[in-house]
């Protein structure tokens, strides 16, 4: 067995074998960089942009030796204790040396959101393997948590390449223009790095039963570059590691990576977030009650949200004509942080001030979010710190009101490409609408929250149904789809109630349920339950019944005869409207016909005239029986073909996809209106919004920018989840993302919740 010291070598090694992972690959991703920044060059452009991608791939092929050298130097640095102190977006300094005290600029800040987002691009990419690595390193040294300045955060590597980055004479703006490139270089960097050194740590037989994803290879998929603006696909031509070709169980994988992060993963989120501000603070606890905030605080804060409200009373970022940055913005906020520290009464009061900060900065720095859009959410600091003093459940669970009005909102705004993708202005007047009602009830706390959430989830049905040009006209159609599959259910119910002890020939028995209940549905959908067409289809049903028992006299016979020719007729025309093709009507009418033929043999039992009466009477107020239709569920067991709805502007998906598991069944549930996703259909890759959701999320409509609709059932859709086949555009809710980026802030420096 082990000893405690075999083991803390064992975890000083594997850090070890992971920074000379990267020191052996720094320069193959500098150079895989290069590559993208002039493949991006050569991309067409407007003209501005195109000279601007040229002088930075330029400039990045001078710099690339200084920034190669200084990434090295700072990781040689962990090489022996595997610490890498970093403070400061600025600074690489020694443990044990406190960074000078200095006002914190524009260009600071500017480097701590790339940073900030840099990391979690990796954690984005490289989420799984980092989980299993810091489980492993945790079993070695027998402690909860890495160190803040331990090598192995993604935080302490992204700091390194941006704060050498610039010191490399590169600018923010050099960093801005070649994003995408740096994210997908530096994640794919990070998980390769994060993987070789779980493959190490399996074969010394550390926690080699976490999970069997550590032996599938990580390496990219044909498809797997970045986009940018224009559609331009890039990759470096010499990236770090391999690139070949992956099998479907990888594909798969890479693309569903987001698929875990449901409910689960957000209380998890915010379980870590709880553990480490208790460390800290003994005393903050989501689940314990808190003091009412002190007066001096509730007027600090109603004084801070006052002052953001006239610096953005227009509601669109501008004050004097000009447009507030981002980073202006940020600073603002920043101060009014400080004032409210300063009027808060204890350490709890100053750790929420801190940690709602920590929040919206970076719910701010989301460049999802549209600029016009940014304004509001940032007027809701102030609001969303009122609660979060006075409700403990705020920092408690994910299904607080406030957070999920955030992601809701979040959710509808933060499409694939802002650029070009404006948000309607229906939807910003609904989200200003939102803000101002917040503003306007400081004292009412979480019930404000939870009245604005209800009212913003019925605008967002209201808004798809009937205001949304994409969307109106899919939403009718799936309604109409939804509303004449649960009448045939219905009516197919009611027909099984009515039948199960009258003697129909089975032939018979089997077109009414299954062909002539849609009939009679689709009849009710489009002329009414109560029109004279709805009451000639039912009317068939029961001549149906009585043309098939038994005749034993010559004028019964006569009769059936003579009804004959406008039976089948109407028969026809009911299938017919119902979408049946010719050659399914043949089939269906000769079965009928054999069933006639019997009934003429006197082969099939006779129904007493009463008995047909009483049926006839029951099916003209079918409409009165039948069961409500909440407690009507639309599934594969009673539906199984819906391609009858097919058409040019709604596609029904009938097929693809894998096999879900029930984690998935519960994901496809949890997909909220709003929603935006990329999905790979019928040899398309695109954009589509979640529009609409049927009765118990049994039925979901996406639509794309184009107008046309796609129309899952529930299985059908979970089965494309669980083969990444639909993805979604945020694979973590913007509460959870924020919570995220606050938690790597806090780990780096935890002494800032009680400053």
């Amino acid at each position: 067995m082990a000893t405690t010291a075999d083991s803390l070598a064992l975890a000083a090694q594997a850090r070890r074998s992971y920074v000379e992972r990267l020191l052996s690959g720094v320069p193959g991703v500098v150079h895989a960089v290069e590559d993208g920044s002039r493949l991006l060059a050569t991309q067409s452009a407007e003209h501005g942009l195109q000279y601007k991608r040229r002088d930075v791939a330029a400039d990045l092929r001078k710099a690339a030796p200084t920034w190669i050298n200084g990434i090295v130097s700072a990781l040689r640095g962990a090489l022996g204790n595997g610490m890498v102190a970093v403070s400061r977006p600025g600074d690489l300094t020694p443990l044990g040396r406190a960074p000078s005290m200095t006002l914190v600029d524009d260009d600071t800040i500017e480097v701590e959101i790339l940073s900030s987002r840099l990391a979690l691009a990796m954690m984005d990419r490289a989420s799984w393997e980092f989980t299993d690595l810091r489980s492993r390193m945790s079993s070695l040294e027998q402690r909860d948590e890495l160190d803040t300045h331990d090598v192995l955060r993604p935080h302490v590597l992204a700091r390194i390449v941006t704060t050498t980055w610039r010191s490399s004479s590169m600018s923010q703006d050099a960093w801005r223009t070649l994003q995408a490139v740096l994210h997908e270089e530096f994640a794919h960097f990070a998980e390769e790095a994060y993987h070789e050194t779980n493959r190490w740590l399996i074969q010394q037989r550390v926690l080699p039963e976490i999970d069997l994803r550590p032996f599938i290879r990580r390496t990219r998929a044909g498809g797997g570059v970045p986009v940018v603006s224009g559609g331009a696909a890039l990759t470096g031509a010499n990236s770090v590691f391999a690139r070949s070709n992956v099998g479907e169980e990888t594909r798969m994988m890479t693309r569903a990576g987001g698929f875990a992060r449901g409910s689960d993963h957000a209380e998890a989120v915010l379980g870590r977030l709880n553990r480490l501000i208790g460390r800290q603070l003994p005393d903050f606890a989501g689940t314990a009650p808190m003091q009412p905030a002190s007066a001096e605080l509730k007027n600090a804060i109603a004084e801070a949200q006052q002052g953001i409200q006239r610096r953005l009373s227009a509601g669109s970022g501008q004050v004097g004509g000009e447009v507030v940055s981002t980073p202006a913005l940020m600073e603002e906020l920043h101060q009014r942080k400080q004032a409210l520290k300063s009027a808060a009464t204890s350490p709890v009061e100053r750790a929420t001030i801190e940690i709602v900060a920590l929040l919206f900065q970076s719910i701010l720095t989301e460049e999802r979010i549209p600029a016009a859009v940014r304004v509001w959410f940032a007027r809701l600091q102030m609001p969303v710190l009122r609660v979060a003093v006075s409700e403990p459940d705020f920092f408690a669970t994910v299904e607080h009101p406030a957070r999920r009005l955030i992601d809701r909102m979040g959710a509808c705004v933060m499409g694939f490409d802002t650029t070009s993708r404006m948000v309607g202005d229906t939807l910003e007047k609904e989200i200003k609408r939102v803000v101002q009602v917040v503003e306007a009830y400081p004292d009412t706390g979480r019930r404000v929250f939870q009245t604005v959430l209800t009212e913003f989830e019925k605008f967002l049905e209201h808004y798809f149904k009937n205001e949304n040009e994409a969307s109106r006209r899919g939403v009718s159609l799936a309604q109409q789809v939804e509303l004449r599959e649960t009448l045939a259910i219905q009516y197919t119910i009611e027909l099984r109630k009515m039948l199960n002890e009258v003697p129909v020939q089975e032939g018979v028995r089997e077109f009414l349920f299954h062909v002539w209940a849609d009939v009679m549905a689709m009849t009710s959908v489009k002329y009414g339950v109560h029109s004279a067409e709805t009451k000639t289809m039912k009317r068939v049903a029961a001549d149906l019944i009585w043309s098939a028992s038994a005749k034993v006299s010559r004028e019964e016979r006569a009769e059936v005869i003579r009804r004959l020719p406008p039976l089948l007729k109407t028969l026809r025309e009911g299938m017919d409207h119902a979408g049946v093709t010719a050659e399914k009507q043949d089939e269906h009418i000769q079965r009928l016909n054999n069933s006639l033929a019997a009934a003429f043999t006197a082969k099939t039992a006779a129904i007493p005239r009463e008995r047909l009466e009483e049926l006839m009477v029951k099916l003209e107020t079918l409409e009165e029986l039948l069961p409500d239709a909440e407690d009507v569920e639309i599934d594969e067991s009673l539906v199984l073909d819906l391609s009858g709805h097919e058409s040019s502007e709604l596609e029904v998906v009938g097929e693809g996809g894998s096999m879900p598991t029930p984690a998935m069944l519960t994901w496809a549930r949890e997909l909220q209106v709003g929603g935006w996703y990329m999905l790979d259909y019928r040899g398309r890759n695109e954009v589509v919004q979640l529009a609409w959701q049927g009765m118990r999320r049994q039925l979901t409509l996406f639509v794309s920018p184009h107008s046309r609709g796609i129309l899952f059932q529930q299985h059908r859709l979970a089965a494309f989840l669980q083969a990444g086949l639909l993805v979604p555009a945020q694979d973590e809710s913007l509460t959870v993302r924020a919570t995220r980026s606050a938690l790597a802030k806090l780990d780096v420096d935890p002494s800032r919740l009680l400053n």
